[in-house]
């Protein structure tokens, strides 16, 4: 006999994303069998799966209800599956966030961090908010950890990216005609999006090398057959939080960064970017007279457009030429992978509902007390309780 949420009426709501650039969506077939199997009633925007290359068909054979309009889909949902945040009133013409009812559950991967007047919104609408971002890096929320898995379709992606404008070929050839050396990749900042940047290039023949400020990582970096770079080892102790992140580093320390990086660079023809500081502008690595002293035809994939990015010339959504050198600038890079993006993202959000799902009482249960529920809640009942987002927001009633 099926477990049940709360009661037999409890709806989960799956709406289109409305983002440019943004393709996944918020559930996968599967998800949505395992949600009926609860006894929970899933409905789902119409064509919200089409850009992930799931039908409506999909969905409905699962167990899914499809709904025209996304009003009838999160109007009375009990709780709100999405990718990114919803649009509010400064963002255009419709205002999601109005649409939920009082007391609904939003659970994504929501920017609340730099998204503060959002924040602001679901306060004022009486929301319950878990912003998956901020998951907590232990080993209980990796099943979990929504940046962890689209950030390890991006860094597999960059490299594809990189070598689709790379006028050279990977790995070393022997040929008759002569050989052809391998090409030199660096990968900057080895966090998820890195490592496998890392292994992707060297699966394609490159010869490797990569640069992060956290000295933990070098052996990760090694053990994929990369070469690591260090700066300066002894300035590098409290190079990361206790999340593990990358912190911003001493002005000393950055000026031999700088040079460090510029030798380095110089040598390679192919730079995969990719370090980002949590909360915080993306570490400017690559400054314009850098690039200039670059080889002819090399290229550049900055991971890190979104929040700065790593090189001075990148440019949000655009490839650019400049100095010779090609910067790639692709938005929202794991949504060009769209249907394992979205698989791997559903699965996240279903190891998190399993936090908050009482399946032997049939009923939503939150522990507070919780680790993980802490690190993520942005919002509890109308009140703004995330203590990362500091005395930034005071109350709901902020303007």
């Amino acid at each position: 006999m099926a477990q049940h949420c709360v009661n037999e009426l409890m709806k989960i709501a799956i709406p289109k994303e409305r983002w440019a650039d943004e393709a996944r969506v918020a559930a996968s077939p599967d998800t949505v069998k395992k949600f009926v199997s609860l006894g929970c009633e899933v409905v789902i925007e119409e064509s919200a799966g089409k850009s992930s290359s799931i039908s409506d068909a999909a969905f409905t054979k699962a167990g899914a209800i499809i709904n025209k309009g996304i009003e009838s889909v999160i109007g009375d949902a009990d709780i709100v599956l999405r990718v990114q945040r919803p649009m509010g009133e400064q963002d255009g013409d419709i205002n999601e966030i109005e649409m939920m009812k009082t007391g609904a559950i939003l659970i994504g991967n929501l920017s609340a961090l730099s998204s503060l007047e959002p924040v602001k919104a679901y306060a004022r609408k009486g929301l319950t908010v878990f912003a998956l971002e901020l998951l907590p890096r232990i080993g209980r929320a990796q099943s979990m950890d929504v940046l962890s898995s689209q950030s390890n379709l991006a860094g597999y992606k960059a490299v594809l990216d990189a070598t689709n404008e790379f006028t050279r070929a990977l790995p070393m050839m022997m040929t008759a005609a002569g050989t052809i050396p391998p090409a030199k990749l660096i990968v900057l900042g080895a966090g998820v999006a890195g490592l496998q940047a890392i292994a992707t290039a060297r699966r394609l023949g490159a010869i490797v090398t990569a640069y992060d400020v956290r000295p933990a990582v070098k052996e990760q970096v090694e053990s994929l057959g990369a070469k690591f770079i260090e700066v300066d080892s002894n300035a590098i102790k409290d190079a990361e939080n206790r999340d593990g992140y990358a912190t911003e580093m001493s002005s000393d320390y950055q000026e031999k960064q700088r040079e460090v990086l510029q030798k380095a660079l110089k040598k390679n023809d192919i730079v995969i970017c990719t370090a980002l500081i949590p909360g915080r502008p993306a570490p400017l690595l690559i400054p314009e007279d850098v690039v200039e002293g670059m080889r002819e035809g090399s290229v550049i994939v900055d991971l890190a457009v979104e929040q700065g990015g790593n090189c001075i010339l990148s440019e949000l959504g655009k490839t650019v030429e400049k100095h010779g050198v090609t910067v790639i600038g692709h938005a929202n890079v794991p949504s060009r992978l769209a249907a394992d993006a979205t698989s791997l993202y559903a699965k996240n959000l279903l190891h998190f509902l399993s936090l908050i799902i009482d399946v032997e009482k049939g009923s939503i249960s939150i522990d507070w007390k919780d680790e993980i529920i802490q690190g993520c809640t942005v919002v509890r009942g109308g009140e703004i309780v995330n203590a990362a987002l500091g005395d930034t927001i005071k109350t709901a009633k902020a303007s």
